[in-house]
């Protein structure tokens, strides 16, 4: 692969490590305390608050013990991939992987550590998230692009 697929993959990891960064610190801030109150980012649009999520994925009630043995088999086979698509020097599909791993890494500490995912981000009409679950599923559209490129591609 050409230096601008490594400069992806490094710019993907960075972006990641930075996202992550800022998910654990406003998870910290809300744990704390700082976020009990709302605090307005765009009005009453989009808010900093804490809500504790007991639940999977937009708040799907599936939850308990078979909820973190799903997860951790996900986070298993996303660093069989992480490897698989290093090996195959795909840098940019390893940089979004790497991104999705982090993601689904916090949400896993929060979920082990308190019982619950740390919510922060509360969109009007729409569900509380954290950066974590936006690291998630903007990597999965990303990924799926890079999927749809690369078969274009093929012979």
């Amino acid at each position: 692969m050409s230096f601008i697929y490594k400069k992806r993959m490094a710019i993907y990891t960075l972006l990641a490590i930075f996202f992550l960064i800022f998910d654990r610190l406003f998870k910290i801030m809300a744990i704390k305390g700082w976020l009990e109150a709302p605090v307005s980012l765009l009005g009453k649009m989009f808010r900093l608050k804490f809500i504790p999520n007991y639940n999977i994925a937009f708040s799907i009630p599936f939850r308990g013990a078979w909820l973190i043995i799903l997860i951790l088999a996900i986070i298993l086979l996303l660093f069989y991939y992480l490897f698989y698509y290093l090996r195959k020097k795909d840098y940019e599909s390893f940089g979004v992987i790497f991104t999705v791993l982090l993601g689904a890494v916090s949400n896993l500490f929060d979920r082990v550590k308190y019982g619950y995912v740390i919510d922060y981000l509360d969109l009007k009409y729409f569900t509380v998230f954290n950066l974590a679950d936006v690291m998630i599923v903007a990597s999965v559209f990303i990924f799926y692009f890079i999927y749809i490129k690369n078969k274009k591609a093929q012979p």
